[in-house]
């Protein structure tokens, strides 16, 4: 007897398990994506390449042994492929970005099993993880090195010997280890050397300990193999920090030393931005205050954001006098042109700092300031023009038509540059500045940028936006405070008196511009 027809149908569940094959559906198209499909290929082929190098020169493995080290390789790809897909999702739209890595491992783990042939103590192959978990280091950030040095260190142990070598092993992921822990950000140029130092020790103090541990009782040739341990480590960083310039390209980064260079005023981009857009480069520079303080208040990068505000408004050169902060006088010079003309004018100074910032071979990490810092919101003030120019005889314009074309801010650093340019903006046009004023303007501001959908796509938490909108009230707050009348001389006239005030507004506005 079927008691099927029986059961109840309920339109809850129906719609649930609708919705629960739609989200299968969509997973499956994730994973057949373009992006999936090429780094699935460059798995296999870092799989293949990897079995080829521990495998080749050695003419008497056994078969029962070359399949074992398949199966190590495999299992340890495996691994480090979903390491790098949970953690890492840029490698993984970036093909060329796995592609530099894996080049980066298989010749490192090649130098490995080169070198094993020629010297009995492989001292080569902790320099060697010292390479790979600096130049990790650097590129992304110390969570992903220190989980892929863990990979890597398992590969070169075998490159050594393919029995495996648990003392090799050890020496490299402790080397490994405290070179992650020191590379924070290289924002000197002692930066590499001192890592280097301290690595070389922990280098040699491990090899001298395991050996004594494994009762190795020369002590001259314990020293020996402890002192070439140490010094390879040291080694590379002596090498690194030449190098250092070419990585940076090869990885599309900029170090916090190089932030530090590009922040120089003497920097030929803002110097051109000082005299050409004056106003402008003052705006930039409390953005990147504001911003710089933001970014700090969560634990992200306030270098990278300060700078960035700096470049951020550059392509305002090609046109300074159509933005108001370079305006002199009352006149403007949108009021003879039609708000669709002063739209693609004032939209285009994104595209123009595109431009400018590759002529001037300004680096990627500074150029998303350029690309983002708008992203796709509305020109307000020439939207609402031209719908009132448009009235009631002919259709409202698209507001798609007076929107930047974007992209919106995919990292976290461009999002609080976004919202302190708004910010800054709003709260300087105010007539009067309170603090409860400056509190309302970045609340609103922030919301709006929120409900746009502009935070979208940089993964900023509720918590985080909290905190970078605190941060933005006490810096705005602490730039805007509140100033003393000064006395007014016998001999003064009103007008000597306010000359006098505004001079030392100006005086004190220069101070806080240098510092």
């Amino acid at each position: 007897m079927n008691f099927g027809v029986f059961k109840k149908h309920s339109p809850r569940r129906a719609q649930v398990r609708k919705n629960i094959a739609a989200d299968r559906a969509a997973k499956r198209k994730k994973s057949l994506s373009p992006h999936s499909v090429n780094s699935a290929l460059l798995w296999m082929l870092f799989v293949a390449l990897s079995i080829l190098v521990l495998t080749i020169g050695d003419k008497q493995i056994t078969v029962l042994q070359a399949v074992s080290i398949v199966v190590i390789a495999i299992f340890v790809s495996i691994a480090g492929g979903f390491y790098v897909y949970n953690y890492q999702q840029r490698i993984v739209q970036k093909p060329i970005r796995a592609v530099a890595i894996i080049i980066l491992l298989i010749t490192l783990i090649a130098i490995v099993k080169a070198f094993s042939f020629v010297f009995e103590e492989p001292f080569f192959a902790t320099g060697t993880a010292a390479t790979f978990t600096i130049i990790i280091a650097i590129a992304y950030d110390q969570r992903f090195a220190i989980g892929m040095s863990v990979f890597y260190c398992l590969l070169a142990t075998f490159a050594v010997s393919l029995a495996g070598d648990m003392r090799i092993f050890l020496i490299m992921a402790s080397t490994s280890y405290a070179c992650c822990v020191l590379l924070r950000e290289v924002r000197t140029r002692e930066k590499l050397l001192q890592v280097g130092a301290i690595a070389a020790v922990v280098a040699f103090i491990t090899s001298l300990s395991i050996d004594f541990l494994t009762n190795q009782n020369k002590p001259t040739e314990v020293l020996t193999r402890a002192f070439l341990h140490g010094m390879a480590p040291m080694a590379v960083s002596i090498i690194l920090q030449g190098l250092l310039p070419y990585l940076e390209r090869v990885f599309g980064i900029a170090t916090s030393m190089t932030l530090v260079e590009y922040s120089d005023a003497n920097q030929e981009l803002l110097k051109k931005l000082a005299m050409e857009a004056p106003g402008t480069f003052s705006h930039s520079l409390m953005v990147g205050s504001i911003a710089e303080a933001a970014a700090e208040a969560i634990g992200r990068n306030g270098l990278l954001c300060r700078v960035g505000a700096y470049y951020h408004d550059i392509g305002k050169t090609n046109k300074p006098y159509y933005f108001v902060e370079n305006q002199v006088g009352s006149t403007s010079k949108h009021d003879d042109l039609s708000p669709a003309m002063s739209q693609l004018i004032i939209t285009g100074h994104v595209k123009d700092g595109k431009e400018i910032a590759k002529e001037y071979k300004l680096p990627a990490v500074l150029r998303q300031f350029i690309e983002t810092h708008h992203g796709t919101t509305l020109v307000e003030y020439f939207y609402d023009q031209a719908k009132k120019k448009a009235g009631d005889k002919e259709p409202a314009p698209a507001e798609s038509e007076y929107r930047y074309i974007g992209p919106r801010p995919r990292t976290k650093e461009a999002a609080i540059v976004m919202l302190a340019d708004a910010i800054e903006s709003a709260v300087r046009s105010l007539q009067e500045i309170t603090p409860a004023k400056i509190e309302a303007v970045i609340r609103n501001v922030a919301m709006k940028r929120l409900q746009d959908g502009q935070l979208n796509e940089c993964d900023m938490t509720f918590r985080e936006l909290a905190r970078v909108q605190a941060s933005m009230i006490k810096t705005l707050t602490a730039h805007y405070h509140g100033r003393i009348v000064y006395p007014q001389q016998p001999d003064q006239t009103p007008e000597t008196e306010q000359n006098i005030q505004d001079e030392k507004t100006e005086n004190s506005r220069a101070n806080s511009t240098k510092t």
